[in-house]
């Protein structure tokens, strides 16, 4: 029997509630409508039903975490309490300041890293935001107020960099908001940015991967940088990469797995299978949505098509997420559930978790005496997530070339 290669040590930052972290390590369950087979039957562990299937585990084991969010590290300590110790793994405290303490001795980043990621805050490059990108008026710690010019909230991409350059992981992965690459040349500046680090990286050129091509029933689309460092890659796979681009076997990014001729894209309906209305629920996040009013024409006021993909899934909705069905007064299409006499709401926390891919056994919501989470700050750390399958798909792409850039 051939025995387990050597876990992959991650340390993330930006974590929020883990979505890049689960996505990475794999082994939570997802629908099987989700995953394309003929592409990788080795994605599934177990069958749990006709619905759902468990993937499998991966290499990656997530060894530090950062946010500055109380409510993403409590739910993440929730969820990934059940999986792992997760003791001294999340640290409740601003990139800025962890680097700070790492220069000052005060603090250390764990050894032997194999790979950092980061989804670096994004609320100034996107395009329902103000856009002020790297001129971002807020700080580091997300507060409007006095701060030194790189340490705003649109420059915590360079702090990010610091922590490579302090680590030197064999390789990183950074992701952003769509609208990063019409920013003027925020795209390119960050790329090169990257690539000038400790004896330089590989940066592949940034792709915006779209989430409802790999299952996800999102509309979500994410800008993903990679690295490899030079230092530790083969040579000769790096300059193949360089060479052939998206042509070359050592690509890094994730295979299309859904839509244009693949397996038929991931649906809402597909996605709430099996769920209760809120009322005959026994899931506290399937129970609870925002009880907030139609507005008309305004952002989260439109009703979801239960056959195509879910909208983007956002943090700052402040209520205003979408709704799960209309009245007819309002424009509401879902006769047969409106004949059936159910009632116009918005989207629920459960709901909201399914379009992201997040499995059922993250509770989201809860009190265990000690923490709690509300259903808004549920609703805000799943909006502010990476779908876990979408990183799994890129988490399962650097499993596969990780020997050949590397070695065993």
């Amino acid at each position: 029997m051939a025995s387990r290669k050597k876990a992959l040590r991650v340390l993330s930052l930006f974590s929020g509630c883990g979505g890049l972290d689960l996505g990475l390590e794999g082994g939570f369950s997802v629908l099987s409508k989700s995953v394309n087979e003929k592409i990788h039957p080795d994605w599934i562990k177990e069958r749990i039903d006709k619905n759902f299937v468990k993937l499998s585990n991966s290499r990656f084991e997530t060894v530090f975490t950062n946010d500055i969010l109380p409510c993403a590290q409590k739910s993440w300590n929730h969820f990934f309490g059940s999986r792992k110790k997760v003791d001294g793994i999340y640290h409740l405290e601003s990139i800025v300041d962890l680097v700070k303490k790492s220069s000052e001795k005060t603090f250390s980043f764990p050894l032997n890293i194999d790979v950092v990621t980061g989804g670096f805050p994004c609320q100034d490059f996107s395009v329902a935001g103000k856009r002020l990108g790297f001129d971002s008026q807020k700080s580091h710690n997300g507060k409007k107020e006095e701060h030194a010019d790189n340490e705003s909230r649109g420059t915590l991409y360079l702090w990010m960099k610091q922590v490579i350059e302090i680590v030197k992981p064999k390789i990183f992965i950074a992701e952003n908001v769509k609208g990063l690459v019409s920013l003027g040349d925020a795209k390119k500046i960050i790329e090169a940015d990257f690539r000038n680090i400790d004896e330089g990286y590989c940066v592949v050129d940034a792709q915006v991967l779209k989430a409802w091509e790999y299952g996800v029933p999102q509309s979500r689309e994410r800008v993903v940088f990679i690295g490899i460092s030079r230092k530790y890659a083969d040579p000769k796979v790096l300059a193949d990469l360089e060479s052939n681009g998206a042509h070359s076997k050592f690509y890094p990014y994730p295979l299309k797995t859904h839509g244009n001729g693949l397996q038929k894209i991931v649906t809402c309906k597909d996605a709430f299978v099996g769920l209760k209305e809120p009322d005959a629920s026994s899931d506290k996040a399937q129970q609870m949505f925002s009880k907030a009013k139609y507005y008309g024409k305004m952002q989260g006021s439109a009703e979801i098509d239960l056959n195509d993909i879910g909208p983007t899934i956002r943090s700052e909705h402040h209520g205003n997420i979408e709704f799960r069905r209309l009245n007819v007064e309002h424009g509401g299409t879902h006769s047969e559930e409106l004949a059936k006499g159910l009632h116009e709401r918005r989207l629920s926390v459960r709901e909201c978790a399914r379009i992201q891919t997040f499995p059922d056994e993250y509770e989201f919501i809860f009190n265990d005496g000690v923490n709690k989470v509300s259903s808004s700050e549920a609703y805000k750390v799943i909006g502010n997530a990476v779908p876990p399958l979408l990183g799994y798909a890129i988490g399962k792409r650097l499993e596969f070339i990780w020997d050949d850039l590397f070695g065993v």
